[in-house]
């Protein structure tokens, strides 16, 4: 039997619901609501069988209550990583009202918006490492939604934390307009040691240029991410809709398999990371 397709990472928001990120006058073309609906479409016309639904830069628990409802409504949808602060103090208290909520069985992991911390050291704080060991403990994954420059102190976190399941989004978002691969290449090498993190190549078509990425201007970032992690440790993840972007869900899915002949990282690694065989 052939595993099933997983998209890693993509996400659904209602665009009156808080996302005030999307008030970016660039970011007008994924300015309006995504459904489910939506979503189902996506996935049958790229021959995606299921997908990860990560929360979108609300920031606030009530969203784990919409992404969770939408869950529970799409067979499609293998799992919900909702937002959670790691410094609340009743951290534990909020992951267990999630999983009262409906689709609560569905939570997979958390996430924080750790690429909007101006502190350089966050991730070195005792409060956030303590949040991620009650993640940990919890059963659930901790995505790593961070810049270039913090993949340094998300490798130390990772090497003290070594019960806590990480995902690496967007492979810490290189800088590829630049081109200045030597310093994010070196970080990412650190944070590949760990041996308990997972990364998602997604994401990187919008930190491309826009309009003018190849999959050449692509394809050094991710044969590093494979030389350092393995296919064994890398997974698909479309960012959609964000990648609409930049070229949309088709254009990305080929390009990665131009770049990535072996199918590994289309499935097996996002169910391994998120548990998916408890269901």
């Amino acid at each position: 039997m052939t595993a099933p397709i997983i998209d890693a990472h993509q996400h659904l928001w209602r665009v009156d619901d808080g996302y005030t990120w999307l008030d970016d006058p660039a970011l007008t073309p994924i300015r309006r609501t995504f459904t489910p609906a939506d979503l189902r479409s996506q996935l049958a016309a790229n021959g995606v069988d299921r997908s990860i639904l990560v929360e979108g830069g609300r920031c606030d628990p009530g969203e784990a209550a919409v992404l969770l409802s939408h869950a529970a409504a799409t067979p499609e949808i293998a799992g919900v990583v909702a937002w959670a602060d790691p410094e609340d103090p009743a951290l534990a208290e909020t992951i267990a009202g999630y999983r009262r909520l409906p689709g609560g069985h569905l939570l997979v992991g958390i996430r924080s918006q750790v690429q909007s911390e101006p502190d350089p050291l966050y991730l070195d704080r005792p409060s956030v490492r303590h949040g991620l060991r009650v993640v940990g403990s919890l059963g659930l994954a901790f995505d790593l939604v961070i810049r270039a420059d913090q993949l340094p102190a998300a490798a130390r976190c990772a090497r003290a934390l070594p019960s806590v399941r990480f995902a690496l989004d967007h492979l810490g978002k290189p800088p590829i307009r630049s081109g200045d691969i030597t310093r994010w290449a070196a970080g990412l090498a650190e944070l590949a040691a760990c041996p308990n993190v997972t990364a998602k190549v997604s994401g990187l078509v919008t930190e491309a240029d826009w309009e003018s990425w190849t999959v050449g201007v692509l394809s050094p970032y991710i044969s590093k991410a494979v030389d350092l992690f393995g296919v064994d440790r890398l997974m698909f993840g479309s960012d959609w809709p964000v990648c609409e972007l930049a070229g949309g869900y088709r254009r990305w899915v080929s390009a990665l398999r131009e770049c990535l002949p072996d199918g590994a990282v289309f499935g097996p690694v996002a169910a391994r990371t998120y548990d998916l065989g408890r269901e």
